[in-house]
Order: C-alpha cells, then structure tokens, then sequence
C-alpha cells in the first residue's frame, strides 16, 4: 500500500472516532441539559472542553516543540497571518451544543439528531467547496456527491420516521 493511501486510510479512521466522540459529546450533553439547560450545559462541554486542552497541550507540549506543529504553537508567526474570522470557531461550536441539546431530548432523539447534523454538515460543506468561502479550495461539486447527498438526506428521513 503507497504512503499516501496508507495515510488516507489513517486519516479516514481518525476521521471516523471523531464522529463516534461527537455523537457521545452530544449525547452527554443533551444529558446535562435535561437537568439543567442547554445553555449551562453549553457553557459547562466547552469550559471541560479547554480544560482538557490545556492538559493536552501541557502534557504533549515536549513532543509539539520541535517538531512542525512548533509554528502553530508560534503565536507572533501564526496568528499574524489567520483572517479575523479563523477565530470564530467556537460561536458555532457553540451554538451546536445548544441545539444539539434541544433536539436529542426531543422525538428527534440521538440518531435523528445526528443523521440530520450530517445532512446540513454535507451541505454548508458543499457550499464552501462550490464558492470557495472561508479559504476553503474551490472546486466544482460533482452530480455524484448530490446523488450522495439526496441519499444521506434519505437515510435520515428513514432514521427519523422509522417508528
């Protein structure tokens, strides 16, 4: 297997656990939020959520320094060249958890919550892809991926009213 298939199918597998750890935070969340709210329970996944980093950070930041996530750890080199909106990432983040709350607790539940997360991840996705919003690389949006889209949106409504 080439190098760049082997890490393809690497990053694939990460990009996976990332969605199994998305549908657990959202669940754990949805949870708080039942007892208390969806705000509080925003503000309390995203204060556990830089507390986390930062012991992340102050346990692997002997492996970082050194190496090429250095630059990213070089504010005065980094930063001076990020757009103002590259710091907006948590308004969204946000603003998921709020609703992702709201609707988990809701005939929705879980799955339907979350096939219909995919749904509108896929098509704002698509959006920046076609216009190249926020440095995103341009590109043309093939027949293929909306035939993929209209099934995905398919799957959902099949997750959501299968009961």
């Amino acid at each position: 297997m080439q190098t760049s298939n082997k890490l393809t199918l690497f990053m694939s597998f990460v990009a996976l656990c990332s969605g199994v750890l998305l549908a657990l935070m959202i669940k754990l969340n949805s949870q708080l939020a039942m007892y208390s709210s969806p705000l509080l329970a925003s503000w309390m996944a995203h204060g556990i959520g830089a507390i986390t980093v930062l012991l992340m950070l102050f346990l692997l930041r002997k492996r970082l320094v050194g190496k090429e996530a250095k630059s990213t750890l070089n504010a005065d080199a980094s930063q001076s060249l990020l757009p103002w909106w590259a710091y907006l990432g948590g308004v969204p983040g946000a603003a998921t958890v709020v609703l992702a709350a709201v609707t988990v607790n809701s005939e929705l539940a879980l799955a339907g919550t979350l096939a219909l997360m995919l749904v509108g991840q896929l098509i704002l996705s698509c959006i920046f892809d076609c216009c190249g919003y926020f440095g995103v690389l341009k590109r043309r949006i093939r027949f293929t991926e909306v035939i993929a889209m209209v099934m995905i949106l398919l799957g959902a409504m099949l997750v959501i009213y299968s009961h």
